[in-house]
């Protein structure tokens, strides 16, 4: 079994660069997966490898005391879903484009997820505002929540301009595991939005927390499993071999999917006809599947 953990940190790295290579180095040591973001203005990381070496890992970092008591999203799996260890240097890490933006600070209010589920259970009036990308709704988002219909975070800002609810009322966003949020949160503060509020530890934590009440679907994630369920489990979607879309186990049947050509999303009447390449390698694995 192995351990995934997604962390991230805003804060001032002015020794990013340096930070990279060690970094890095103890990644691979320990037999770790997956990505580590470094900018100037903080940390975002998403790693998998076993308890231990995630333990031993958190340590290391921890021995920085800018880097001690990130709040770590767990969930496992029975394999690595990253196909290798890589650290990269970012100018954000999280793009949203707007210098002026630092949530290092001032990071905005937070609401555990068991105060927010206690609103849902109460029928309380509040905006519940979506912040990820279109695919990702697709996948699963709260009871009646805002999608502001962005393809990229870039695109946050202008949409939420069109926003035309009463800005006097509660409003609650949510993402993945927080990190689009905090950004989000001073873009809405700064648009004129009096109450504003982000999920402590995005949906991952709500799911830890509350079982997922008032959620319809999965969570879509950033790695192999595409999705994980309320009790943050592999779900059963799938990614499209092209275009990187999700699709559901029905949107596989379709007639305009085929394995590692084409899905709903991308299909077009050229998409039809496969490319050499693709004709061969279809050619290999079905010579391979009858040897």
């Amino acid at each position: 079994m192995f351990v995934n953990i997604a962390g991230y940190r805003f804060v001032d790295l002015p020794d990013r660069d340096s930070l990279r290579a060690p970094i890095r180095e103890k990644c691979t040591d320990l037999g770790l997966k997956g990505t580590v973001l470094l900018s100037h203005n903080g940390i975002n990381l998403f790693l998998s490898g076993r308890e231990g070496d995630i333990d031993e890992f958190v340590s290391y970092l921890e021995a920085d005391d800018r880097l001690r008591g990130i709040s770590l999203q767990k969930t496992q799996s029975d394999y690595q879903p990253f196909k290798r260890m890589l650290v990269r240097l970012k100018k954000e890490i999280i793009s949203l484009g707007m210098d002026e933006i630092r949530p290092a600070d001032y990071a905005g209010n937070f609401i555990e997820p068991a105060d927010f589920k206690k609103w849902l259970d109460e029928d309380r009036e509040v905006i519940i505002l979506d912040t990820r990308n279109d695919y990702e709704l697709r996948v699963g988002t709260f009871e009646n929540s805002v999608d502001l219909d962005i393809k990229s975070f870039r695109e946050f800002p202008e949409a939420a301009k069109k926003l035309r609810q009463d800005k006097s009322k509660p409003v609650v966003m949510f993402c993945t595991g927080g990190i689009r949020c905090e950004k989000a949160s001073i873009v809405m503060e700064n648009q004129g939005w009096e109450n504003v509020y982000q999920i402590k530890g995005g949906i991952l934590g709500y799911f830890k927390d509350t079982g997922g009440a008032h959620w319809k679907g999965d969570c879509f994630v950033f790695d192999q499993r595409v999705s994980l369920d309320k009790n943050l489990r592999e779900a059963s979607h799938e990614m499209c071999f092209k275009c990187r879309e999700p699709l559901t186990p029905d949107e596989m049947k379709s007639d305009k999917y085929l394995l590692e050509s084409y899905c709903p999303y991308c299909f077009t009447e050229f998409t039809c006809k496969p490319s050499r390449k693709t004709a061969q390698r279809r050619a290999r694995l079905a010579i391979r599947a009858l040897s």
